[in-house]
């Protein structure tokens, strides 16, 4: 009976951590798949942390700080593209400032908001759906926050857009061929601007997740590297929205595996338990990436002749 509440637990628990990993690694897939790496996810998702905490914290209201989170993640893809699509900045220098930026910004309007305060402000977080009844075995699994179940809901929506739609097919075609996308009458630069916006709003929705509902408070190590975990699962991912889901998993499984090792007491050094997560996401990364077929106008500025 221990060993099954232990694996049950294992999988809730699994469930919890992936889903920021869900909406920062699907917001760099639109991102990717149009032609730009976004190295600002992990500010990104900082920002997002940080509005949506403190917009809810001030108004009261969970939800409007999930949209202060999305409109903030919108307006960091819309630098992102400013830098990098319109001016033609290094991807990596603009997406790399957009995370000191970001990051600098949330730190200093929190202490502007909430001054110095020894115990963190806190707020009423997102109460888990009751799906089934507290004394069923499977309860903790079924129970998670409705933003996981909007998280997994969005993966194969993500999967049509990208693959079935108009919207989907400009995507693919600037991020795989931008001269011949604006020779067939595509404005490429207007279609990379949405892909980053879309990018940027889910990005911050999967740092808005730890502060609204995981935790309920803002901490300065909050998002605490997962959007370079993110740039890693893209890859292990193929760039095919499906795939998204069982890198989330994996890392979230461990992540969560290593967290309840170290409460039943396994007398290892915690630094050990801690690096888990990240050394098995360096070896699925390591074997998947072998195969792995990024755009072909990934990192590559387009100017229009």
């Amino acid at each position: 009976m221990d060993s099954v509440l232990f694996i049950v637990g294992l999988i809730a628990a699994m469930l919890r951590v992936a889903t920021p990993l869900i909406y920062g690694t699907l917001g760099e897939l639109f991102s990717e798949r149009a032609g730009v790496l976004n190295l600002g996810i992990e500010g990104t998702m900082f920002l997002g942390a940080f509005t949506g905490f403190a917009v809810a914290a001030t108004t009261g209201s969970l939800w409007l700080g999930l949209l202060g989170a999305i409109i903030a993640g919108i307006l960091a893809g819309l630098l992102m593209s400013l830098l990098s699509v319109r001016l033609g900045v290094n991807q990596h220098v603009a997406g790399l400032g957009i995370t000191l930026l970001a990051t600098g910004i949330s730190l200093f309007a929190f202490r502007v908001i909430f001054g110095e305060s020894k115990v963190p402000p806190a707020i009423e977080s997102f109460p888990m759906l009751q799906i089934l009844p507290d004394t069923n075995p499977l309860a903790p699994i079924t129970n998670q926050y409705l933003l996981t179940f909007i998280g997994i809901a969005l993966i194969p929506l993500v999967w049509w857009i990208i693959s079935k739609t108009r919207f989907g097919l400009q995507i693919r075609a600037v991020g795989e061929n931008p001269e011949a996308a604006d020779a067939a009458g595509l404005n490429v630069y207007a279609i990379r601007t949405r892909a980053l916006a879309i990018g940027g709003a889910l990005m911050a929705i999967g740092g808005a997740f730890l502060t609204l509902a995981q935790l309920g408070s803002f901490t300065f190590g909050i998002v605490a590297g997962r959007g370079w975990v993110c740039i890693a699962l893209i890859i292990f991912a193929n760039w095919h929205a499906v795939n998204v889901l069982w890198g989330a998993l994996i890392f979230g499984g461990v992540q969560a595996l290593q967290l309840r090792l170290q409460t039943q007491g396994i007398k290892l050094p915690y630094e050990l338990f801690l690096s888990l997560p990240y050394v098995v996401t360096i070896i699925a990364l390591t074997i998947a990436g072998r195969n792995a077929s990024a755009p072909s106008a990934l990192l590559k500025a387009y100017r229009r002749e």
